[in-house]
Parts: structure tokens; C-alpha cells; sequence
């Protein structure tokens, strides 16, 4: 079994039990040290899964940033935290790094209250520069003697927020160290004229000649005098702005140095001495391969971005018990299938994400219609307002995002499709907890973030049919945006073959089950857990009322209506926030309308909710099956007649 293998580190990776033991460490020692924590990182990932080829890049820039850095006092920003599971191994975490990822384990990204090694909490892209800004400015406030360090990849630059705080660093003149991990990959390859410029660097042979005997030359003016200095140094700028793209960095007031090896360690620890000694915002250009030193993450970088089961260290192959069943579908795939059928009937309709091709499942599109199918990279708010511009075209655009991710975009729904009253349809992946990945990718506050903008239909499938039917019935709406949230995870396996969607009434639900007393009404595919719960009461003899409402905007009150004629009790459920979501909005019109009826709220509860499998969370938070029985039992007492 995976549980009984154990992950054991290299003879000098165990005697590291923070970044002081690494500043201990001989030049030539990174070396070892660098191949036993690689070494470690794909045994620990072999056996418990987690993401794996992004911390494989950046092992040797790791090691380098804590030998030269005096961590924690100097601050090293991750970016997205994808690639900062080295970080977390030579950071006092190496023991318990099993634990990653896991329910009440180590966070799978940096968290400020997990180490004080993590500066700053991370998940979402591209906001370490500005944060690292922000620390840098604060330390000059506070007279402080720091260096501030923003790691971010090539992926993550592509988004307007590392550029809004590169043109303010390069503004203030801050002395901060900017470090573009350039690997030419986000989760999928990256797209973009970025991706190409920074290509264009790495491959400028002529560039790097000439800057390097510049350099020379620099050094052999130095005993000419002032007046010599200042002629090499014009001499300088001028060629390297008019050869190398790097000019890009140099005019938002950056120094730009690079390209260099991302896995020599030595000669990167040599060159980030060099850098703590240059004032001002610097950027240094690392190239690495993602996945380093694991063949097949070298070879499918996509593929070994994250490892969700155990696998054999050497070849890759899975170790996995092979389940007897056959695996079910999940809802991206359902999406996916379902947006090339209505592409193909409808030549108006095309695709959009926002870097997460294979996330989102629109990969499959992108293959077969690859001139209707767009990647806008990194860039949501882009993403939505390049929606928008569509639509006033007569395009009707499917936009393919997280739901987290769609908080990124907030602005430009409101502004630029909601004012404007534009047809885009959001399809919201990953709705809901999430899972392993924890509070920075729970999709939890779409419904009620969603529901307090006009002009737009927000609405949720219980399982995978209702899913088609909806996306077959926003491609048919225009009068507005049209939201569909569904979640991680395998469908409900009731899709039959062949079976075409079908146009649904717009703010219309539907009774699953008649019942006696208590009505639960539930939003989304969170209603199988209450299936499971009314059958459970059943066998007890308790009839329970299950409606299945689809749509949170416009609200079924006609439904409601009918429903609080014949129940004292309501129970709603939601895969969301209770504050101001689904819950809300039932208890908002029945407070108005039919103010004898009791109401409870079942969702996700006013804290951040960690990690987990998605079971645990349900359990934690009280929104799985057994809640649902509990929460019943609990108001059939309550109502009961005193004795």
C-alpha cells in the first residue's frame, strides 16, 4: 500500500533544520544538497501526491535564495506557491511535509501562519511584486536594513497585476529583487507576446555576447576617469536597449540581468550576492525546466503539474489500486463535450479562458476548433471584458473559469457585461470546496457576489444533465449574462447516451420528493447529498420535502410560495457562503411573504475553511448527508409537542 512507503531525506538534506543550516554549507555542498532535496521532493510527491513540477524548476534557485538571503529577516515572496515545496522542506517543515495537502496538515501554498519563512499568503497568481513592494516599502519606513525578494514565473508575469507593480516599484525606485523563474510554462504552455519576447532573450545569442563584452569593457574603463565611466555606461544602456527585449524591464525602471542557468546553483548563489549589493528595483532572468530531474515531467510538463496518486519514482508509472468500476465523467468533461455539440450547431459560439485550457476542460475545443476556442493567459479581468467586446459583436461567448478565479474578473462583470446588459455566459468550474487545494481555491462566494448584480442569471445543475440543459439554454439567452457554477469532481453517472439538452425555464425549480412538515431546498449538485439524507429518513418512517431549485436568480417564488403553504419548515442548503447566498435569498422572500414559516440556513459557515478531501470539508462545515439527517432531527424535536 502507498501509506507504508516511506520517503527518507539524503544524508545532509537531514541536517538541515532551517535556512541557517543551509548559510553553513560550502559552495560545492549546494550541489549535493540540491540533488537530495530533489530527490526527496519527488519521493515525498510519489507517495502522497501534491504538486510536483514547478518545486522540481526551482530546487537549485531554492537553495541559492536561502544560502545568500538571511531568512526570515530578509523576505522571500513566492508567487502562486505552486513551486515552494523545497521552500517549505529546508524550512523547518521537512518531517512533517507528509502531511501536505492532507486534512489538518501542512498547507499545499506558503501561509503566514503556518512559518514565519512565508512572508506572504499565497495561491492566486501574480501578486508577488506588488506585495514584495509593499514590504519593501514598509521596511524603508521603519528604517530597516532588509532585502526583499519577489519569485515569480514567466506564467504569472503575463498578468496586469505584476505589471501595475513593476511600473510603481520602478517609480519609487524601491529596492527590490524581482526573480522571473522563466520556464515557459503556467499549468498548460503560455500563450501571449510575453511568452514570445522572453523566448526571445533566452534564445539571443548575439544579445548575450555583446552584453557581455560591454561588461568587460566596463571593467577595463573603471581606472579612466569619470568622464570615461559615464561615456561606457551611456554606451551601455544604448546597446542593450537597442538589442536585448529586456529593454521591456528597463523602461518600468527595473535593472535587468540574464539570462542565467536556473540549476547551477553555485553560479546562482554567486550571482545573488552580486544582486544584494545593487541598489534600487533589479530583475534577474532565471531559465529552468519545469519538472527538472523527473524524465517524465521533463517530457509532459502538463501531465506532472500535480500528481493526485501514488506513482513508481523511477518510471512514473501508477501505483494506484485500479478500481473495478468504470471512472465517471467529470463536469468539465461534461462542459467541454457539451460546448464543442453547441459550437458546432451554432458557428456564433466560442470559447475563452484564462490560462486553464486543461483545468477547465476547454483543451478538448481548443484542439478541434482552435480558431473559435481563445487563451487569454493569465488574465481574467482581460478575459471578461475581451468577452464583453465579443459580445457586442454578435458572438456569443462561453467563458470557461474557476470560480475563485472569477473574483479576479469582479469589475469587468459588473461594469463591462452587466451595465452594458451583454450576453456572456460564465461557466464556473471548481464551485464550492475544492479540496486539497484549501481557501485559496474554495469557490464559495460566487453565489452570493453573484446574485447582487442586475442583469444576470445565476444558476447551478444538480448533476450533469441539468448541466447540459443549462448551457444549452444560456446559448439561447439574450438578455443578459447567464452564470452557471458546477464543481470538482465526477458526475452523478445519470447522463444517458445520447440524450440532447434541453431548453429550461429561467428562474423555474422543480419537487423531487413530496414530504410532511420540513421542505429542504437545495441549489446545485449539493442535492445529492440531501437524495442520500431523504432516503436515509425514509427508512426511518420521516417523510422530508426535497426541491431541487436550479436557479438562485431569478428566484422560483412561485415555488416558494406553494412550498410554504404546505411546511412550517424550510431547511436550504448550498455549496457557498451563508452570508447573502442561496440560503439568504429564500429566507429574504419568506421573511416578506409568508413570515410564519421557520427557516435554517445550511452552507458554508463565516470562516475560512482549510483543506481536505471534499467529504471532510462537507462533514467539517456540516453540508453532507448525515448534517442534512441531523439538521431535520434536530427541528422535528424543536417542533415537537411538549409533554
Amino acid at each position: 500500500m502507498a501509506e507504508e512507503r516511506v520517503a527518507t531525506p539524503g544524508p545532509l538534506l537531514a541536517t538541515i533544520n532551517s535556512p541557517v543550516d543551509i548559510r553553513r554549507l560550502k559552495s560545492e555542498q549546494l550541489v549535493d544538497l540540491s540533488f537530495e532535496l530533489r530527490d526527496y521532493i519527488i519521493d515525498i510527491v510519489a507517495i502522497h501526491g501534491g504538486h510536483f513540477g514547478a518545486s522540481l524548476g526551482v530546487v537549485e534557485l531554492t537553495v541559492a535564495l536561502h544560502h545568500v538571503f538571511n531568512t526570515p529577516d530578509d523576505l522571500l515572496v513566492w508567487d502562486v506557491g505552486h513551486q515552494a515545496y523545497g521552500h517549505k522542506i529546508l524550512t523547518g517543515r521537512r518531517d512533517n511535509f507528509h502531511t501536505n495537502r492532507k486534512y489538518g496538515g501542512l498547507s499545499g501554498f506558503p501561509k503566514r501562519s503556518e512559518s514565519p519563512y512565508d512572508t506572504f499568503g499565497v495561491g492566486h497568481s501574480s501578486t508577488s511584486i506588488s506585495a514584495a513592494l509593499g514590504m519593501a516599502v514598509g521596511r524603508d519606513h521603519n528604517k530597516e536594513e532588509k532585502q526583499v525578494v519577489a519569485i515569480i514565473g514567466d506564467g504569472s508575469m503575463s498578468a496586469g497585476l505584476a505589471f501595475e507593480a513593476m511600473n510603481n516599484a520602478g517609480a519609487m525606485n524601491s529596492n527590490i529583487l524581482v526573480i522571473l523563474n522563466d520556464n515557459r510554462m503556467s499549468i498548460d504552455p503560455n500563450v501571449g507576446a510575453l511568452n514570445e519576447y522572453l523566448a526571445d532573450i533566452t534564445s539571443s545569442g548575439t544579445f548575450n555576447k555583446i552584453r557581455d563584452e560591454v561588461y568587460d569593457l566596463l571593467g577595463h574603463f573603471k581606472a579612466a576617469g569619470d568622464k570615461m565611466r559615464k561615456v561606457a555606461s551611456r554606451l551601455e544602456a544604448a546597446m542593450t536597449t537597442a538589442l536585448t527585449p529586456g529593454s521591456l524591464f528597463r523602461a518600468l525602471g527595473f535593472k535587468y540581468y540574464g539570462p542565467v542557468d536556473g540549476h547551477n546553483v553555485r553560479n546562482l548563489a554567486k550571482t545573488l550576492q552580486d544582486m544584494k549589493r545593487i541598489p534600487g528595483p533589479k530583475l534577474l532572468h532565471v531559465v529552468t525546466v519545469k519538472g527538472k530531474g523527473f524524465a517524465p515531467a521533463e517530457k509532459d510538463q502538463v501531465k506532472w503539474h500535480a500528481s493526485g496518486s501514488p506513482f513508481d519514482k523511477l518510471s512514473g508509472a501508477s501505483l494506484a489500486v485500479k478500481s473495478t468500476k468504470p471512472s465517471l465523467p467529470k463536469y468539465q468533461d461534461i462542459f467541454a463535450d457539451t460546448l464543442i455539440e453547441l459550437a458546432e450547431a451554432d458557428k456564433k459560439i466560442v470559447g475563452i479562458t484564462a490560462a486553464m485550457p486543461s483545468g477547465t476542460g476547454l483543451l478538448k475545443m481548443m484542439k478541434q476548433m482552435p480558431e473559435r476556442t481563445y487563451d487569454v493567459g493569465i488574465a481574467e479581468q482581460h478575459g471578461v471584458t475581451f468577452a464583453a467586446g465579443l459580445a457586442t459583436q454578435g458572438i456569443k461567448p462561453f467563458v470557461a473559469i474557476y470560480s475563485t478565479f472569477m473574483q479576479r474578473g469582479y469589475d469587468q462583470l459588473v461594469h463591462d457585461v452587466c451595465i452594458q446588459k451583454l450576453p456572456v455566459v460564465f461557466c464556473m468550474d471548481r464551485a464550492g470546496l475544492v479540496g486539497a487545494d484549501g481557501p485559496t481555491h474554495h469557490g464559495l462566494y460566487d453565489i452570493s457576489f453573484l446574485r447582487c448584480i442586475p442583469n444576470i442569471v445565476v444558476s447551478a445543475p444538480m448533476n450533469e444533465i441539468e448541466l447540459r440543459d443549462m448551457m444549452y439554454t444560456a446559448s439561447h439567452y439574450s438578455d443578459g449574462a447567464f452564470s452557471i457554477r458546477y464543481p470538482r469532481g465526477s458526475t452523478e453517472n445519470f447522463l444517458p447516451a445520447e440524450q440532447k439538452p434541453r431548453l429550461l425555464e429561467i428562474g423555474k425549480g422543480e419537487c423531487l420528493r413530496e414530504g410532511d412538515h420540513i421542505a429542504v431546498l437545495s441549489f446545485g449538485t449539493i442535492g445529492n447529498q440531501v437524495v442520500k439524507a431523504v432516503d436515509a429518513m425514509l427508512a426511518e418512517g420521516i417523510a422530508i420535502g426535497h426541491y431541487n431549485m436550479r436557479f438562485v436568480k431569478p428566484l422560483d417564488t412561485d415555488l416558494i410560495d406553494l412550498i410554504a403553504t404546505k411546511y412550517g419548515t424550510v431547511i436550504t442548503i448550498e455549496d457557498g457562503t451563508k452570508i447573502g447566498g442561496f440560503g439568504s435569498a429564500v429566507a429574504e422572500y419568506i421573511s416578506e411573504n409568508h413570515p410564519g414559516v421557520r427557516v435554517k440556513i445550511m452552507g458554508v459557515p463565516d470562516r475560512i475553511v482549510e483543506h481536505g478531501t471534499q467529504d471532510e470539508l462537507y462533514r467539517e462545515v456540516g453540508i453532507d448527508s448525515q448534517a442534512v439527517v441531523e439538521a431535520v432531527r434536530s427541528v422535528l424535536e424543536l417542533t415537537a409537542p411538549k409533554v
